[in-house]
């Protein structure tokens, strides 16, 4: 088990399968996930299928977690970095249920899942994708600390890539 991150308002911690219905609503929400090139799970019990064949805390010591909130204990979202081998780079990511959004939970927690790749996994770089109609998560990446390096493909739609060097390490 990997210790949680905490925040001044969040804990970030492994997804578990109590997490399932959660986390199907939150991809249920076409505005949530309209930006993702992600579907929705097709039920709870597909998402269930998801988490339990997770598999990037074991083999990379991070992951997509999930995004608690301190003051009462509500999942809200999830937030983290994931590995992609093909690429040999970890990227950050961020989805939140839309009452959630622009109260800076995106901001803090992503923040803090940098952190941790830099500070604890000793991380190189960082990169973050997104789609370029996505000006809420541009502007997340912007907050903390990404910059721009080139345009990309994601998903059938014209994407940005942004990355983060870690200063300690180079």
């Amino acid at each position: 088990m990997i210790i949680p991150i905490k925040t001044a308002r969040l804990t970030l911690r492994q997804l578990t399968i109590d997490d399932a219905e959660n986390l199907y609503l939150l991809n249920l929400d076409p505005d949530v996930v309209r930006y993702t090139g992600d579907s929705p799970f097709d039920s709870v019990e597909e998402t269930e299928r998801f988490i339990g064949a997770y598999d990037q805390y074991q083999k990379y010591g991070c992951g997509r977690w999930a995004v608690i909130t301190a003051k009462d204990g509500k999942f809200i979202g999830w937030c983290g970095l994931s590995y992609t081998p093909e690429l040999d780079e970890y990227d950050i990511g961020f989805r939140f249920f839309k009452s959630k959004w622009n109260q800076g939970y995106a901001t803090e927690s992503a923040r803090a899942c940098i952190d941790h790749g830099f500070e604890e996994l000793k991380l190189e770089r960082i990169v973050g994708r997104v789609m370029k109609e996505n000006a809420a998560s541009l502007k997340v990446l912007e907050k903390i600390g990404l910059e721009y390096i080139k345009p990309i493909a994601f998903s059938g739609h014209e994407g940005l890539e942004y990355g983060i060097k870690n200063k300690s390490t180079t």
